[in-house]
């Protein structure tokens, strides 16, 4: 007996491992599962930074029908106006969520007219180049203003990515600007909230810690967590913090 436990126990060791084994992969599977199903949701009904309206309470953006998920806005809407109007909403003081929300609703107005579409990415390209440009930025108030520019311009060139029709920014890596903004401007769980969004598709090694610090700075956002708990483009389905848990997850 005392020869055979040797092997009885490197037996009993093999099963043990092939049972942690076993579970390992069923559990890598059901994510990698939860996670498929949260992007087919996600496919079909179109990309976030597009498809999804945001919840800015009673702050100010461009004009929109009375139907929030719209992707047309206003008929009446004069194009010519969505550059100065855009940039004036962009200001300082605008919440990282209004300022997504506003450049949503200009890259949809803007696919109207490429003339105009240009445009306003050659503006706040101008912008961002600029606040570089200039003396390095001495204090904190300084460095947030840069980050703006940043922020607005990458978020502007990913939403233009998901666009169907001719992309301007093609070629242009806009969650490289969302992370410098976020770097430039300090912890910011709406730009994260943003970074989450962009980088839900594709393979972004920075995804779980982006839905980390905007979960975590949402208990003291009250306009973030009414988002976070939104269900995607008004279905029934998983609320958005949800659908960015899952891809995370299965990320990690």
């Amino acid at each position: 007996n005392a020869r055979l436990f040797p092997r009885v126990f490197t037996l009993e060791m093999q099963t043990t491992n092939s049972r942690r084994h076993s579970m390992k992969l069923t559990k890598l599977f059901s994510l990698g599962f939860a996670a498929l199903f949260t992007l087919a949701q996600i496919a079909k009904s179109g990309p976030p930074l597009i498809c999804h309206a945001l919840n800015i309470g009673g702050a100010k953006s461009l004009p929109w029908s009375n139907d929030v998920w719209s992707l047309s806005g206003k008929t009446d809407y004069d194009l010519s106006r969505l550059v100065a109007d855009t940039l004036e909403l962009l200001a300082p003081s605008t919440p990282a969520i209004v300022r997504m929300e506003t450049i949503r609703r200009a890259t949809l107005y803007a696919q109207k007219d490429q003339r105009i579409a240009k445009e306003l990415l050659l503006k706040l390209r101008s912008r961002a180049l600029d606040s570089e440009a200039k003396e390095p930025a001495l204090s904190e108030a300084k460095r947030r203003a840069d980050a703006l520019a940043w922020f607005d311009l990458g978020y502007l060139v990913e939403g233009w990515e998901a666009v169907v029709n001719s992309n301007p920014a093609s070629g242009l890596d806009g969650y490289a600007w969302v992370e410098k903004a976020i770097s430039l401007r300090g912890p910011d769980p709406e730009m994260e909230f943003a970074a989450a969004l962009i980088s839900l598709e594709g393979h972004h090694a920075g995804h779980q810690e982006h839905v980390e610090k905007a979960v975590a700075g949402a208990k003291g956002d009250s306009l973030l967590a009414t988002n976070l708990a939104t269900h995607f483009s008004g279905d029934k389905g998983d609320t958005i913090g949800a659908m960015l848990g899952k891809v995370a997850t299965a990320k990690n």
